[in-house]
């Protein structure tokens, strides 16, 4: 099954003019269209099939791109979420490679990343809902491997009984020399709880510190910088709603954190060449609305954004891939009224001007 969106998204620019959205009867967008940095090459819709299509992440496995998300009848239950992976080989033509359900457990919030052995990875949310109650969680985890080229059942991770509770969320796992990292939250209490905790075969994950964070921390991506140290960036959902970022060298057990001046939601980011941070976020206008962007991440708490896409309402959760002399955004938007998956493709190198 082959999909590609006949009504794509273009945009240009000239000598720094702004943007104008060339596509005859698009939506009016909840954010402006305007590419400050000049890197846009083309934004497509790859992929609407669902009633509800959300929640993206993005990587590139032996040589081909690979793109997962969420497929449901909308953001909470109704019908329980599946996950959706697509991929293609000249970035055009998107296929479905894979459909992951389980019965009477929503799947959430896919997140995908390569394995030490190569394996392609998926982590995701496994939610139990009675009607609109959440009844229980526990994350899920699947396996490709090249050589079969198919996706496993998908199977519950399993959280260090230590610190394991009934609605723990596993968010995302990064590798780094032979070992898999990832934040699990758990919003159970008044004080939400959150842990960095480490894998060695994806499934079993063992706690190394707790994140002593105010304000419901929960979404958290970890990269790592050249001189080993990890950075977290992490969304809150009390007091203020800032986000926050943290850093810590080998074992990582202690460390420093600083607030950025922004509220997150689907927070990402990359490590760019010279080791600037780059990240992607949903982004909450003065006036309540919000949009897709990027921002420039600085070890100081500020955060400035550098370029919105087209986006509006219920939208985020980017997956970022740097691609030879291009960065490629995957994204979800109801901007154009059906909330649809769309691939923005940029050039990587006005991020890394100063």
């Amino acid at each position: 099954m082959n999909y590609r969106q006949d009504r794509s998204i273009f945009l240009h620019t000239v000598l720094g003019v702004p943007l104008m959205l060339l596509v005859a009867g698009l939506a009016t967008l909840q954010a402006q269209e305007v590419d400050r940095c000049g890197a846009v090459v083309s934004v497509e819709r790859i992929w609407d099939r669902a009633g509800h299509n959300a929640f993206t992440d993005l990587i590139e496995w032996e040589g081909r791109l690979y793109c997962c998300f969420r497929e449901g009848s909308g953001h909470v239950p109704g019908l329980n979420g599946t996950v959706r992976i697509i991929a293609t080989g000249d970035g055009a033509n998107w296929e479905s490679v894979a459909l992951l359900e389980e019965k009477d457990v929503d799947l959430r919030d896919p997140k995908l990343s390569v394995t030490p052995d190569g394996r392609l990875m998926v982590v995701m949310g496994g939610s139990y809902y009675k009607g609109r109650q959440l009844l229980k969680r526990e994350g899920r985890v699947s396996f490709c491997c090249r050589d079969e080229g198919t996706f496993s059942r998908p199977v519950p991770v399993v959280i260090d009984a230590a610190i394991r509770t009934g609605t723990d969320w596993l968010w995302r796992v990064t590798w780094h020399e032979g070992k898999g990292y990832g934040v699990v939250y758990q919003p159970v209490s008044a004080k939400w709880g959150i842990h960095l905790v480490v894998t060695g075969d994806g499934i079993a994950y063992t706690r190394v510190a707790a994140f002593d964070l105010p304000g419901k921390p929960n979404e958290t991506t970890l990269r790592f910088l050249p001189d080993g140290s990890m950075v977290a960036l992490v969304r809150r959902e009390g007091e203020d709603r800032r986000g926050f970022l943290g850093k810590s060298l080998p074992p990582y057990k202690d460390w420093s954190w600083i607030p950025i001046d922004r509220r997150l939601g689907g927070p990402n980011f990359v490590v760019l060449p010279g080791g600037r941070l780059l990240g992607g976020t949903r982004s909450h206008g003065s006036d309540g609305k919000t949009f897709t962007s990027l921002v420039r991440l600085g070890t100081d708490g500020q955060c400035s954004e550098v370029l919105v896409l087209p986006s509006g309402g219920d939208t985020s959760y980017p997956g970022l891939v740097i691609r030879d002399d291009r960065l490629l955004v995957s994204y979800y938007s109801s901007h154009e009224g059906k909330t649809a998956i769309y691939l923005a493709t940029l050039r990587l190198e006005p991020f890394l001007a100063k």
